[in-house]
Parts: structure tokens; sequence; C-alpha cells
């Protein structure tokens, strides 16, 4: 049962992997250009897995230690988890403790496996699921390894290395416009994205985006439903 799950998840996740050890090595060289050890980044990796709060924290270790600012910081650069973990209730139950794993475990990329990726008919769900977020967790702390390992023989420049997951996010839009006939969901996304950026400004519009962006769904939601039932 196991082996034919981690055979179904390895091919939907070697995609990822490419993406996440090119990511992984870029965050691990800027970590050692920033004079840490190997052991931050491989551990950061392994237990913040947050690629986007993963290159903000360089900055926040070299700066003054205030708690409140980083935990509203780390808030506001993963808020988008809390609705990913919304929209997985239904596909995480019954599947004994290997819940707790994948929501501590849960990423992007394995959010959008695990949500659009049916596992063939003798392929337990839960091992699957399991297999493409711990293969995708292994990528991911893997590449930040070896780029920090690499970092003490190989230098270089790393002036805006950190863009990275900002052009990562952008392929994956990309991606997932070309794949979708309907793109009212991303519109909505890009214009409540642009309004609050506009009225907050670049520092202070995530949260305030997310919360339109909620809004409108749930109105689009109950508009639908309404046409439904007539």
């Amino acid at each position: 049962m196991k082996r034919k799950a981690f055979q179904a998840a390895l091919p939907h996740t070697i995609p990822i992997a490419v993406g996440f050890l090119f990511l992984g090595m870029s965050y691990g060289f800027l970590m050692r250009s920033k004079g840490f050890s190997f052991l931050y980044p491989m551990l950061m990796s392994f237990f913040i897995f947050a690629g986007s709060m993963e290159f903000v924290t360089v900055n926040l270790l070299l700066s003054a230690f205030h708690p409140g600012y980083a935990f509203l910081l780390a808030l506001m650069v993963n808020a988008r988890h809390l609705f990913y973990g919304i929209s997985m209730l239904d596909k995480y139950k019954n599947v004994g403790w290997k819940k707790f794993y994948l929501i501590y475990g849960m990423c992007d990329e394995s959010f959008t496996v695990n949500c659009s990726v049916t596992p063939p008919p003798d392929v337990d769900r839960g091992w699957f699921m399991f297999f493409v977020t711990l293969l995708n967790q292994a990528y991911w702390v893997g590449g930040a390894t070896l780029g920090a390992l690499l970092g003490y023989v190989v230098q270089f420049d790393t002036k805006g290395i950190e863009f990275v997951m900002t052009a990562l996010f952008v392929v994956m839009f990309l991606n997932q416009w070309e794949e979708s006939k309907d793109h009212r969901s991303a519109l909505i996304g890009l214009g409540c994205s642009l309004l609050c950026l506009l009225i907050f400004g670049s520092g202070r519009f995530i949260l305030p985006a997310m919360a339109l962006i909620i809004l409108c769904f749930t109105f689009s939601s109950r508009k639908e439903d309404r046409r439904a039932a007539k």
C-alpha cells in the first residue's frame, strides 16, 4: 500500500523537485553569504518550511529582536495558508495520524497536487498525500542544505537572489491561468490585490487584500447558489 502510494506520488513531485532544488540552493547560498552556518538553512527549512518566510527570516535574524513584528510579518507572508487549510478540511478527513504531518508540511506546491490530483483507485489517498508532502519537503531541505554547503567553496554576488520566490509565484499563476478556462477567480484576486495595494501601500496590503478576496468569493458563491436554486 505504501509502495504504491509512493510510486503514484513521485511523478507529480518531479517538476516541483527541479524548482525546489534551485530555490532551496538559492536560499542556502543567501544564508551562507550572510555568515550563517549550513545548520541554519538546514534546520530552518525543516522546521519553518515556508520558502518565502525563510527568505524574509534572513533579515529578521540580522536585525534587532522584535517578536511582535516577527509574528505579524509571518502572519502576513503566510496568511494564504489559512485559506489552504480551510479548503483541505474534507481532504484530510479519515487519514489517521498522517493528518498532523499533512497540516504541518502543507506548502503551495503540496496543496496544489493534493487538492487537484485524484490518486488511482488502488492507492490509499492518505498515503498518497503524505508522500507528496514528504517528498516536497525533502527536496526543499536538501536544496537549502546543499546550497549552504556549496556556499563554503563557491563565492558570488547574491544581490537580488531573494526574487526567485516572486518569480516562482508568477510562473505558478501563469500556469494555472493557462490550464483554467474560467479566469474570474484570478481576476478577482488581481483586482482586490491591486486595489488594496493602492490604498494601503506595498507593506500593508496583503491582509486587507485577502479579506476582500474572501468577501468577493463569498458573495459570488451565494449568488451562484441562488441561481442554481431557481
